[in-house]
């Protein structure tokens, strides 16, 4: 399974990076499964189709599951990425510059935040 992570790296801009996260084979037609993150509960989130937030930092360290909609992030060097409904994100910027979002094509997103240990 992958997953798009933002950091601060040593310029103090935000940065992409696709990460795989290792699974583990349950057998017996239980698939696979990750190893458990530890976190602190969910938050829920509705944004509506206008949003355009400048650069901001993650408040905390935390996934962001897209559930619906889609959303643009633009980290510090220009390089932009669109994250589709389905996506996961680790948002790990928590100082520097951050990164800009913006909605995508005037429409609503619904999403999961996931604070992490």
């Amino acid at each position: 399974m992958k997953l798009v992570r933002i950091y601060t790296g040593d310029d103090g801009r935000s940065h992409f990076e696709d990460v795989e996260i290792d699974m583990l084979e349950r057998g017996g037609g239980m698939g696979c499964i990750s190893e458990l993150w530890p976190g602190d509960g969910v938050m829920f989130r509705e944004v509506d189709g206008n949003y355009d937030l400048d650069f901001h930092n993650a408040p905390r360290r935390q996934l962001v599951v897209n559930l619906t909609g889609s959303v643009e992030i633009e980290v510090g060097d220009g390089t932009v990425r669109r994250l589709e409904s389905g996506s996961i994100l680790l948002a790990e910027d928590v100082e520097g510059q951050g990164h800009i979002s913006r909605a995508v094509d005037g429409q609503p997103r619904e999403c999961l935040f996931i604070p992490l240990d």
